[in-house]
């Protein structure tokens, strides 16, 4: 008879934690493999193509930066919310209030103030979106007991269709001739890009230098430790008096902030006007739930994992047209590599013993 046993890792250290996420790449990368040869395509061939489109030429990179940015803020969010085991699912729905404060401050605004001034008031406003966005789920949660999955998960639909809404409505632009969306922004609120690039540069540095703060907001302060403290032990937290409640409105304010920072550099830094959900946001939200994961929740790395996922996502859109690929190919990249880092977390902090025995 063979008994399978499992017990807690607690020798793990950073060699060890890093060569898990590279077995877990490989194997996932093996599994995609897979999915190409279902799909006809040499999966070397198709590998090497998605790193070769998104890194291996000029204007690659410069589109690989340009989709890391909001990767990398809203992963760097995650990051502080997931470490205190807050399962913030909702950074696509807070991407797009951002988007729709920041929208609101520039059309009422941005006619009349200089660039000098819009610019940080639509940042600002759009931080306010994203986390007023962030914070309902953290109430619902530390009074009601609502499980966060849920309700960040349904506040992103409900979201969406606000924004729809707006767009196809009240917010509708005379100068869209009839079609959904705002009218473009006043040039005041456009972000300023790196020549020949759509490399927004105030929301580039603004993500390096939050990526920055973060880190050391969670290991060198106390509402971090708190923050850590709160998601590794709660008993021991409760014991220590932390406020669970201010502990879990903050960090989701700066999760959900964040990501509204997102959302401001894809509305006046790519679109230059308020459109549909979709097109605000190509599930940015989403996909940088595994750039956290892979960052192993240290929001430093998320500007490195960042910049790998954003490669996926510029490699992956390319070899959709050169290969014919279906649209769904990125998706089920990303999903597939995620279902790997979560196996090889388990894996890291899970010992498993294999046993026989006589019955």
């Amino acid at each position: 008879m063979i008994r399978i046993t499992t017990s807690d890792r607690y020798n793990i250290t950073p060699l060890r934690s890093f060569m898990t996420n590279v077995v877990a790449l490989g194997a996932g990368i093996v599994a995609i493999s897979f999915i190409f040869l279902a799909s006809g395509v040499n999966p070397l061939y198709a590998v090497s193509q998605i790193f070769i489109e998104s890194f291996g030429s000029v204007y690659g990179i410069k589109e690989t930066i340009t989709k890391a940015i909001p990767l990398i803020l809203i992963g760097a969010g995650l990051t502080l919310a997931f470490r205190a085991k807050f399962w913030n699912i909702g950074a696509e729905g807070q991407l797009l209030m951002g988007a729709i404060f920041a929208t609101w401050t520039a059309q009422h605004l941005g006619s009349a103030l200089p660039s000098a001034v819009i610019v940080p008031l639509i940042f600002t406003a759009g931080f306010i979106g994203g986390a007023l966005w962030g914070i309902i789920p953290a109430i619902l949660k530390i009074k009601y007991a609502i499980n966060e999955v849920i309700t960040t998960l349904m506040l992103n639909y409900i979201c969406a269709e606000f924004l729809t809404m707006l767009i196809v409505g009240p917010w509708k632009g005379k100068t869209r001739f009839g079609f959904p969306g705002t009218d473009a922004l006043p040039d005041a609120a456009i972000l300023g890009v790196l020549p020949g690039s759509r490399i927004h540069y105030a929301t580039l540095i603004l993500a390096i230098v939050c990526s920055v703060g973060l880190c050391i907001l969670i290991y060198k302060t106390r509402f971090g430790y708190e923050a850590r403290v709160v998601g590794e032990n709660p008993d021991a937290g409760k014991y220590a008096g932390i406020d669970f409640l201010r502990t879990s409105l903050i960090l989701m304010a700066i999760s959900g902030g964040l990501a509204g920072f997102a959302g401001v550099g894809e509305v006046a830094g790519i679109h230059h006007y308020l459109g549909y959900p979709a097109s605000v946001s190509s599930g940015y939200g989403f996909t940088a739930i595994i750039v956290a994961w892979l960052a192993k929740l240290n929001p430093l790395f998320a500007i490195v994992s960042g910049l790998f996922f954003a490669g996926i996502i510029v490699g992956g859109d390319a070899i959709q047209i050169s290969l014919g690929l279906p649209a769904a190919t990125v998706e089920i990249v990303n999903g597939l590599l995620l279902i790997f880092l979560i196996m090889g977390d388990y894996f890291l902090h899970n010992k498993i013993q294999v046993r026989s025995s006589r019955a």
